[in-house]
């Protein structure tokens, strides 16, 4: 693997300051109908629901169905329908849209701005964000930078990956892994500025790049790489790297978020991660005493779903009562890039 970093030095961050608050008013998230099991994977290649569940966690994932009209495009934008509607507001009050994707449908028109069209959000900005696995928590961060520092007040953020057009389906490493989902949250100002982010880091070390990487012709490729099996345009993974590197990245993000925000980790009244692989997540949770219950997951039912797994881990647990007014609340996600950042709201 690269040299890549871990995680950011806590003693060269700057304290997150308010100005305004920002609260999360609204979440939502869309699911493709399709389920494939981990039955359905062995029927095709050799692999079994055992050897999937110990080394993963996973059970099933879902898969969009393009005949359908399921993809990027309508499950973002049901997503943030969703979220629209639970917050109360109108699309046209929305003043910008940003999509966390890498998935996105097509690279001009963004995909935020088709999913902008379709909501009737015609007041709004839009853009898609690229930053693979931490694309939804880089998106959190931006928008609350920029509803304090009053450029706007109202900001969608959706996070949504349809990971089954970029996975070989023959390659049982990768497919195992990733399925299909999205999430969304609309943010907001507030006069209460003890509500928004505390403390937040977003961190990248591109020495890491060939770890996780989506080449679309030989020169994407890392040196020396041999091309004799390679699938362009779908996820090429070097799974034992990025395992180490997710392993040693978790918990020390949250140590030093938490170093930042001068709270120790048992203050956190719930902790939404990045759903990449159960092995990954009980380990960290373990080093660092992180309870069960405060740790959400849900990868068991929908796999890795990149940019859209913090939002839907989001809007489940919003729906099961998990956190409350006041709680403190810690968003952290690792990914492609290498990137990794956290995001510790006063919801």
């Amino acid at each position: 693997m690269s040299n890549a970093t871990t995680a950011a030095d806590p003693g060269t961050i700057m304290p997150a300051t308010a100005r305004v608050g920002v609260e999360i008013v609204g979440v939502g998230s869309a699911l493709p109908e399709g389920v494939l099991t981990n039955n359905d994977l062995s029927a095709y290649m050799d692999t079994s629901d055992e050897w999937i569940t110990q080394r993963t966690g996973i059970r099933q994932r879902r898969y969009c169905d393009p005949d359908k009209g399921e993809g990027v495009l309508s499950l973002g934008r049901t997503a943030m329908r969703r979220a629209l509607e639970d917050a109360g507001l109108d699309p046209s009050e929305l003043d910008l849209l940003i999509l966390a994707s890498v998935t996105g449908e097509t690279r001009c028109p963004s995909t935020s701005c088709k999913i902008a069209a379709e909501l009737g959000a015609v007041n709004a900005g839009a853009f898609d964000l690229m930053a693979a696995c931490s694309g939804f928590v880089y998106s959190m961060n931006i928008a609350s930078a920029l509803i304090r520092t009053g450029e706007h007040r109202t900001i969608g953020v959706i996070g949504c990956d349809v990971m089954s057009n970029i996975v070989d389906i023959a390659d049982r490493n990768n497919v195992v892994l990733f399925g299909d989902a999205a999430g969304a949250a609309v943010f907001r100002a507030t006069d209460d500025t003890s509500k928004g982010i505390i403390a937040s880091q977003m961190c990248a070390d591109g020495r890491g790049w060939a770890d996780l990487h989506l080449p679309y012709a030989e020169r994407d490729m890392p040196e020396g790489a041999d091309l004799c099996d390679i699938r362009y345009g779908r996820l090429q993974m070097r799974g034992r790297e990025v395992f180490k590197f997710a392993v040693s990245t978790f918990p020390r993000l949250i140590e030093s978020t938490c170093v930042q925000a001068g709270i120790g980790v048992d203050d956190v009244a719930l902790f939404i991660s990045h759903q990449s692989n159960l092995r990954i997540l009980d380990a960290s949770r373990e080093r660092l005493g992180i309870p069960e219950e405060k740790l959400y997951v849900n990868i068991q039912d929908y796999g890795n779903s990149s940019a859209g797994s913090v939002p839907l881990c989001l809007d489940e647990a919003r729906a099961k009562g998990l956190y409350h007014a006041g709680d403190l609340v810690m968003f952290v996600a690792f990914g492609g890039g290498l990137t990794w950042t956290s995001s510790l709201w006063r919801v």
